[in-house]
């Protein structure tokens, strides 16, 4: 539930950025304010809710090159959505009301962290744009050069920041195999390709690293295999 401060803050945003074509300007200071959501899924908050924080970021970037006459990249069209990873930080140091009112909340702490922590980049116009950089990768040539130029401004990644790159490395080897969507519930790993999901012997496959931070490299691994 929004705050009062937050739904000043938003209030004040809008009177702020009225002019034609502030639309992203107000998208952005909404981001700033609620938090980024899950930027590599289907669930975001704010104006650009229609399309997603890292698909509207993707369609920009295209029409820009465009209009300059640049061959656009193809973008990443793969939904992640994965039961053991949280992307919104606020929601991982404070679980949700929800998890709390049906005894959830214990178990909240053992997901993984995937996202930009304030105390990793604490200007929030900085790590505004550090999501929508990251939201624009479409090859592993820009996530090296990512991952290099944030080392060298911002310092030694913490688990967030790595656990974030690596949902990248899982959204590049998708589009390269055709996967469409990744889905994880219960260590039950769900590959859509093409309107159908991808069975091994029949089945689907399962998650079995010991350790939950470790489901990630999994997941790549088995999505290279295909």
């Amino acid at each position: 539930m929004m705050t009062i401060g937050a739904a000043r803050k938003r209030i004040s945003a809008i009177k702020q950025y009225s002019s034609l074509g502030a639309g992203f300007r107000v998208a952005m200071r909404d981001l700033e304010i609620r938090g980024a959501g899950s930027i590599l899924g289907t669930a975001q908050s704010g104006h650009i809710i229609a399309v997603g924080f890292d698909l509207y970021c993707q369609l920009l970037k295209q029409a820009v090159a465009q209009l300059k006459g640049d061959k656009p990249r193809l973008r990443l069209d793969v939904d992640l959505r994965l039961d053991f990873v949280v992307t919104n930080e606020a929601e991982f140091v404070s679980p949700p009301k929800f998890a709390v009112a049906v005894g959830e909340a214990d178990s909240f702490p053992y997901k993984i962290p995937a996202f930009i922590p304030v105390t990793y980049v604490s200007d929030s116009a900085l790590r505004i744009r550090a999501y929508r950089n990251i939201a624009e990768i479409s090859s592993h040539e820009q996530l090296d050069r990512l991952r290099r130029d944030w080392r060298d401004r911002f310092g030694p990644f913490p688990p967030a920041v790595d656990n974030l790159f690596a949902l990248i490395e899982i959204k590049l080897a998708a589009a390269r195999s055709g996967v469409t969507r990744v889905e994880v519930r219960d260590r039950k790993l769900m590959l859509t390709r093409h309107g159908d999901f991808i069975l091994v012997v029949g089945k689907f496959p399962r998650l079995v690293a010991a350790k939950i931070e470790q489901h990630l490299r999994e997941i790549l691994e088995l999505i290279k295999k295909l």
